[in-house]
């Protein structure tokens, strides 16, 4: 079955947020929420004043247009002539989209869809490899007053430090978000980031967390995660 450009942007935007507290500790390279990329654009398009309702409507299609670039498939035909849009390499696509996302920055960094960009751009630098690139791109998104992607741009750069091996710099991070959770970071979500980081270096101390997070999230996805971890057997 063939989807059509349309299809797969509102495929993308229809993701819950379920999800993307999963893909959260499963995929520490990459962190990105369905539903807060949803509230961009529906926040992009309302505006008291024409003018900065018509820019924002402008950057709104635009980021809309390069999270299909982000998420479109890796395929081994890529460049024989498929309808869909699709790349031959996990790095193509981050090189493409990371084009498009800086652009949109650049362009409208005072609209709301610009400053999602420069999060997004960043993230294309972790898939890159780049993590001192990214380090730097995501700490100046975490200055942003929009606490949204302000605490999801801290999320990822505690992932960054993971990757860096600066643990104590990524502890603090996940401590802050816990001590300020936000719509896109709630509380459990940093904690399992944190469990995560301690199940290497504080097994104990990640079993306490995973413990409370599986009382305070009982029915909820992380609660489940974390009552995944507890069943677990010890390695």
């Amino acid at each position: 079955m063939r989807y059509t450009r349309q299809q797969l942007k509102q495929d993308k935007l229809a993701e819950t947020a379920a999800e993307a507290v999963h893909w959260t500790v499963a995929h520490r390279k990459t962190i990105i929420s369905g539903a807060i990329a949803l509230a961009v654009l529906v926040a992009a398009g309302i505006s008291i004043f024409w003018y900065r309702d018509y820019r924002q409507a402008g950057a709104a299609q635009k980021f809309g247009d390069a999270l299909v670039t982000y998420n479109a498939p890796v395929l081994p035909d890529a460049s024989q002539g498929n309808q869909m849009v699709s790349f031959a390499s996990v790095a193509d696509r981050a090189l493409a989209a990371k084009k498009q996302f800086y652009a949109i920055s650049a362009e409208y960094g005072s609209a709301r869809a610009g400053r999602w960009a420069h999060y997004f751009a960043a993230l294309c630098e972790v898939d890159l490899g780049n993590y001192a690139v990214a380090e730097g791109q995501l700490k100046d998104v975490a200055k942003s007053r929009d606490v949204e992607v302000s605490s999801l741009a801290k999320l990822a750069l505690a992932s960054v430090y993971r990757n860096q091996k600066k643990d104590p710099d990524a502890v603090a991070v996940y401590k802050d978000l816990i001590d300020h959770p936000t719509l896109s970071v709630p509380k459990t979500t940093a904690q399992l980031g944190l469990a995560d980081l301690y199940q290497a270096t504080d097994p104990a101390e990640a079993g306490k967390l995973y413990e409370q997070i599986a009382k305070d999230d009982a029915k909820g996805p992380a609660g489940q995660i974390a009552a995944q971890h507890q069943k677990a057997p010890a390695q």
